[in-house]
C-alpha cells in the first residue's frame, strides 16, 4: 500500500504546480498586447492600379466575444483608388513634348466603404516581436467614371479640351488632331457613377511600434463587381468585374 503521507505530499506538490502555471498564464496574457481601439491612415497599391494606387483610412474596435479562443475586432474602413486597364500606356508626342494614353476614355476612381472582422492571431509582447492578425471585410463600390479629357486643334488654329471621342478623334485627321491629353481636374462635372460590391481577405502585419504609435502592412486579395461595363477604354475589351492583389502601408495609434 502507498503511505497516506506519500499521497498528501504528491497532491500538495500537484495543487502547487497548477498553481504556479495559471499564475505564469495569467502574467503572459497580462502582457499580451490589448487595445479597445486602433486607427490609421495609409497609402495602397494593386495589380490594377499605377505605384501610386490610392489611400485608405481604417479602425479596428475590440468587441467582448473571442473567436477560437483570439481577440477580435470590428473592422471598419474606406478606400478611394484609382483602377486602370491593363492595355493602359501613356506615350509622350515627339513634337510637343505632351503626354497621351491614346485610347483612354475615362478614369475609374472607386471609393470602398468596409465593414468586417479583424481577428488577432499572434499578439505582441512587451512591444516586441509582429502582430498578426487576419481580416475579412466587404462592401458597396462607388464607381466614379470621370472622362479622360485631350486636347486638339482644329483647323483653324485652335486648341480645345474636352472628352476624349473614339469615332471623332481618330488621331489621323488633319482637321482635328489630337496633341496631349488635357487637365487632370478638367472633366469632374461630367463624371457618371457605377454602383457595385466588393469583398477582401487580408492579413495585416503590425512590424514596429513606439509606445501607442504603429507602422505596418496589409497584404490581401480584393474581388469586385460593378453594375455594368466600366468604359476605361475605347479600342479594348472592359469589364464588369476586377480582382486584384494589393499592398497597404498604413501609420496609426491605438488607445489601450
Amino acid at each position: 500500500m502507498i503511505p497516506a503521507r506519500l499521497l498528501l505530499s504528491v497532491a500538495i506538490l500537484l495543487s502547487l504546480t497548477t498553481e504556479i502555471y495559471a499564475q505564469r498564464r495569467a502574467k503572459n496574457e497580462e502582457k499580451e498586447e490589448s487595445y479597445k481601439t486602433f486607427t490609421s491612415v495609409g497609402i495602397t497599391t494593386n495589380t490594377n492600379s499605377g505605384i501610386l494606387g490610392g489611400a485608405v483610412f481604417r479602425q479596428s474596435s475590440a468587441i467582448s466575444s473571442k473567436l477560437f479562443g483570439k481577440n477580435q475586432y470590428r473592422y471598419l474602413a474606406l478606400e478611394l483608388v484609382n483602377v486602370k486597364h491593363p492595355k493602359e500606356l501613356s506615350q509622350q508626342d515627339f513634337m510637343t513634348g505632351a503626354r497621351l494614353v491614346w485610347g483612354k476614355q475615362n478614369y475609374l476612381f472607386v471609393l470602398r466603404p468596409e465593414y468586417g472582422r479583424e481577428l488577432n492571431l499572434f499578439s505582441r509582447q512587451d512591444d516586441e516581436g509582429i502582430a498578426v492578425s487576419a481580416i475579412v471585410a466587404a462592401g458597396p463600390s462607388i464607381g466614379i467614371e470621370k472622362p479622360y479629357m485631350v486636347q486638339y486643334q482644329t483647323s483653324d488654329g485652335r486648341v480645345a479640351t474636352v472628352p476624349f471621342d473614339p469615332v471623332k478623334h481618330t488621331g489621323g485627321s488633319q482637321s482635328e488632331g489630337v496633341i496631349g491629353a488635357g487637365s487632370f481636374f478638367q472633366g469632374f462635372g461630367k463624371s457618371k457613377i457605377v454602383p457595385g460590391i466588393h469583398i477582401k481577405t487580408a492579413m495585416s502585419f503590425e512590424l514596429s511600434a513606439f509606445r501607442d504609435n504603429v507602422t505596418g502592412v496589409e497584404i490581401g486579395f480584393l474581388a469586385e463587381a460593378f453594375t455594368r461595363k466600366t468604359q476605361i477604354m475605347a479600342f479594348a475589351e472592359n469589364r464588369s468585374v476586377f480582382t486584384s492583389g494589393f499592398l497597404t502601408l498604413y501609420f496609426g495609434s491605438k488607445k489601450r
